[in-house]
């Protein structure tokens, strides 16, 4: 969420699932071995003197399109009016032509020096007519875009590297990291070139809210704009991760940068190679993280995994009968601890594979076998949809489950106008939600639809209150709902603590 004071900035202007697994032959990504870390004793002079060739300077430009050029102001008398006229008018012409055209500035680095490959941030090279990489030689080449992912923020360029004196350097593997280990930087900071930084890892897995496969490296090592798109070393020279963004209240470096891990940008890297574009797992489920509350109204010990919300039609989560309701515990026998996770896990799996999920649903665990689609597919094919129809806040009356601090309305054609709901919509409408209410809080508004109480299908308010009352008796003190939010054009359950009646 942004504030007035800090806000996150990816470092554009002045700079820087499975996937299919590839191997990195493929893609001539040399992937050595891993050790402990040793702090530096004389520094890290020898470490970037030996680094510095294989990083690189990226400069991109968008075209612009010419304007006609101006003519010469007429000549006229001393003190005529038409003098003042033609500057004023020639002045405001000439606001409104580009001198310069749109540019940016990143980092990135050569991961195989025969083939020409270099990696850097999407961001930098986005939209970009001309890209330019500049060598640490200061010798400039024109560089070919061959792949971006602008889920990852990451992307390809190809260059001619003959006669080039540079270097090549591995990707290693970030997951051997920890934190407290050493790490060094080298970018272009604000344009001004080759610069080295070094710091420590701060923190692991941080989700920063830039993309659905946040999982990124946090460094204290100054990063700044410039910086997006070069690499992060470990201390035996392998790149283990790709700087992309910072959290600053200034722009400038505050000792919080971030950088995509190693491990999750070598497949993606390997198929823009292989493909020029990204084919990631597809499973077909919208998902919502387990609260306790949920876990308790659903039998589960304790908060773990993701609570599937919905399934999409056609999908391969609805054909092998994956249902609204199931908590995955588990994908391909890896475990599903947060709700985060599930979709690098898919995203990792080869297409057309089956896949074994775990879910837990009406108290145990149960299995599926899931073959798994291609998500880019999906989307080409209008599978997965991000309509947002709009809402209409209309207080009528209809039967108020104080317990709840919610308003339900039965659907009659009156109400399916007036708030702009389908045909096929199914449930009871929310007409009210009390000011103050833990419904409130958790963003149930007029015009929502709830289709579940405790999974337990609604068709009318009176069912609604039926359920609820039931599981009061039973000394439930909360209840799940499946809403369905209609002008978010998504499904998810809520879980909602039992309040007093009034």
């Amino acid at each position: 969420m942004r504030t007035k004071y800090i806000s996150l900035i990816l470092a554009f202007a002045f700079f820087c699932v499975p996937l299919a697994p590839f191997g990195s032959a493929r893609a001539g990504i040399k992937t050595p071995g891993n050790g402990p870390q040793t702090a530096p004793a004389t520094g890290f002079a020898d470490l970037a003197e030996k680094l510095s060739p294989s990083v690189v300077n990226i400069s991109s430009t968008q075209k612009v399109e010419e304007e006609p050029e101006i003519p010469d102001m007429p000549e006229f008398p001393p003190g005529s009016p038409f003098e003042d006229f033609f500057e004023d008018f020639l002045d405001k012409r000439g606001e409104n032509l580009p001198s310069i055209p749109p540019s940016s500035l990143g980092s990135g680095f050569i991961i195989n020096k025969e083939k020409g490959y270099i990696v850097t941030n999407s961001h930098v090279v986005k939209d970009a007519d001309e890209v330019r990489v500049t060598f640490h030689d200061d010798n400039t080449v024109e560089a070919e875009v061959i792949g971006r992912d602008e889920k990852m923020d990451l992307a390809v360029l190809k260059v001619d590297l003959k006669g080039e004196k540079v270097a090549e350097v591995p990707l290693g593997n970030s997951d051997d990291m920890r934190v407290g280990d050493w790490v060094m930087a080298i970018g272009n900071p604000f344009g001004l070139g080759g610069t080295v930084t070094a710091g420590i890892i701060s923190a692991r897995q941080r989700d920063i809210n830039a993309g659905p496969y946040d999982d990124f490296i946090q460094t204290d090592a100054s990063i700044n704009r410039g910086n997006s798109g070069g690499p992060m070393f470990n201390l035996k020279g392998e790149v283990i991760g790709i700087n992309t963004a910072i959290f600053s209240p200034s722009g400038g470096s505050v000792g919080i940068g971030f950088a995509i891990p190693s491990s999750l940008a070598k497949p993606v890297i390997n198929q823009l190679i292989e493909f020029g574009h990204t084919r990631r797992g597809w499973l077909g489920v919208r998902i919502q993280t387990v609260t306790e509350e949920i876990a308790e109204s659903l039998g589960l010990d304790n908060a773990k995994g993701a609570l599937v919300a919905s399934v999409s039609e056609n999908s391969p989560a609805s054909d092998a009968g994956l249902e609204p309701g199931d908590i995955v515990l588990r994908f391909n026998g890896q475990p599903v601890d947060q709700m985060r996770h599930l979709p690098r896990l898919v995203a990792e799996t080869r297409i057309d594979s089956t896949a074994n999920v775990l879910v837990w649903r009406n108290g145990k665990e149960k299995t599926f076998k899931v073959k798994i689609g291609e998500l880019e597919k999906a989307e080409e094919s209008g599978l997965i949809s991000n309509s947002t129809p709009d809402k209409e806040e209309n207080h009528i009356k209809g039967l108020h489950l104080s317990t709840l601090g919610l308003t339900l309305n039965p659907l009659n054609d009156s109400l399916r106008k007036s708030y702009k709901l389908k045909d096929e919509s199914k449930g009871v409408l929310i007409t009210k939600v009390d000011d103050n209410s833990e419904a409130a809080k958790k963003g149930l508004l007029p015009g929502n639809l709830l289709v579940e109480i405790n999974q337990q299908k609604v068709n009318s308010p009176e069912e609604a209150e039926t359920i609820v009352q039931k599981a009061k008796a039973a000394g439930k003190n909360s209840v799940l709902l499946l809403v369905d939010y209609q002008g978010e054009g998504d499904v998810r359950f809520v879980a909602l603590r039992l309040m007093e009646e009034n």
